[in-house]
């Protein structure tokens, strides 16, 4: 029997799911569609989750998939989630409200907008503001139950990087790439010398606001009542990718520099370089850091967690010996017999919130009790070191790569593998 029919079968016509009129609606009962080992995926879950992909789809101009088709595939991935969800609480795996907010943030930069605008316009759209929040909450606990566990199964040998970085596309992996802003002002190629000029002018002020210091994107989304400026992130290229305009240009800016105005027959163009990375010398600052974790558990709350680890800092502070402190209460496994010491770290290495805490805290000092994903850390900073990593710069990326390339193998591996031995009982 197919998804569609058992569907039919529980009394839930298709209709139902693409939305039937609000009266027809209340007089259907929440029906249970599917049992996940402990878990069940009720009716109008599926339905809403129908329904937000349909929208989706045709916001995006996309065809629509047969309907029994849609609502086999929604199903499948629900259990899937199901799935992962209930082995993300049984591992105490949680996301606190300021990492919900971090991530809400993030997304509403991408759109840049502030969180509060964010949130007016999902309600201006109709769509419920906490259930996106609950809806990323998951998203987010899933990522975090699929990394733990793909993570640990793949192995990438050094025998595989030195492989990799003889190939053609592993040595594309020394070449310089920029991150390029980019913004134009247009112009028809006709344009009299006059109109030209007025706009090199106004060009030239931006210009002067971004190199004394104000940031080229705002500087630029600041400026469009009069010009109807166009351009953006281009993201990471490589030289020989570059547009051609560019080309000759980028390649000399220094990381935040911004070129002088450029014309082209659409107009006047402003080159930003916000980035650069490869080619030539990789000096990195390093950081000797070590820690204490404490993580938040069934009997511990995140309060209580936080308590702690500011009175262990009151205590090294107060001249206990930090590394004895670490080898009695840190829940980090690795570090712990270490005395908390984490060894030289390069940028990128840690948790954005660790990383922050660490370059915000001076050499011999302890930080406040920050929280990561895995819990409360206090860490002292015990060296920085200027260090040259090209070579290990070039092989980490490498490593990063085959990890990557591996880890969706991995990924469809272990879901496979999940579902198979989940129960599931569709109704």
């Amino acid at each position: 029997m197919t998804i569609k029919s058992l569907l039919l079968a529980a009394g839930l016509a298709t209709s139902l799911l693409l939305g039937l009129p609000a009266q027809a609606q209340t007089q259907m009962l929440d029906q249970v569609v599917a049992i996940v080992d402990d878990d069940v995926i009720m009716a109008s879950e599926l339905r809403e989750r129908v329904q937000s992909i349909t929208q989706t789809l045709q916001s995006r101009g996309m065809e629509l998939p047969p309907e029994d088709v849609l609502i086999r595939e929604t199903l499948d991935r629900l259990i899937i989630e199901s799935i992962q969800l209930q082995m993300g609480n049984r591992v105490g795996a949680r996301i606190s409200d300021a990492q919900l907010n971090a991530a809400l943030e993030r997304i509403a930069a991408q759109n840049r907008m502030s969180l509060e605008q964010f949130r007016v316009m999902l309600e201006q759209e109709g769509q419920s503001y906490a259930a996106m929040r609950e809806q990323i909450r998951r998203e987010m606990i899933i990522q975090r139950v699929q990394s733990g566990n793909v993570n640990q199964r793949i192995q990438i040998s050094e025998q595989e990087v030195n492989n990799f970085l003889a190939s053609s596309e592993g040595q594309e992996l020394s070449q310089p790439e920029y991150r390029i802003q980019h913004a134009l002002l247009p112009l028809a190629p006709e344009a009299p010398e006059s109109e030209v000029e007025t706009a090199r002018t106004y060009l030239e002020g931006l210009l002067r606001r971004i190199r004394g210091g104000e940031a080229f994107d705002q500087v630029i989304s600041g400026s469009t009542d009069r010009y109807p400026f166009s351009g953006g992130d281009l993201g990471w290229l490589k030289a020989d990718d570059l547009p051609s305009l560019f080309s000759d240009v980028a390649p000399g800016l220094e990381t935040g520099a911004t070129s002088d105005p450029i014309r082209s027959p659409s107009g006047l163009h402003l080159v930003h370089m916000a980035d650069m990375r490869g080619g030539g010398d990789q000096m990195v600052e390093q950081t000797r850091v070590r820690h204490i974790l404490v993580r938040p558990s069934e009997i511990m709350t995140d309060e209580q967690a936080r308590d702690l680890v500011a009175s262990l800092k009151e205590r090294a502070e107060a001249g206990e010996d930090f590394a004895d402190l670490a080898r009695e209460f840190s829940e980090d496994i690795g570090s712990a017999a270490e005395g908390g010491d984490l060894g030289w770290t390069t940028p990128g290495q840690m948790v954005p919130e660790f990383e922050a805490a660490m370059a915000e805290t001076p050499v011999g000092e302890l930080s406040d009790p920050v929280q990561s994903q895995f819990g409360w850390h206090v860490l002292e900073v015990l060296e920085r070191r200027e260090q040259d990593m090209t070579r290990q710069a070039i092989r980490a990326r490498a490593t990063e790569a085959l990890h990557q390339r591996k880890y969706e193998e991995e990924l469809d591996a272990w879901l496979r593998k999940i579902r198979d031995e989940a129960y599931v009982d569709i109704k």
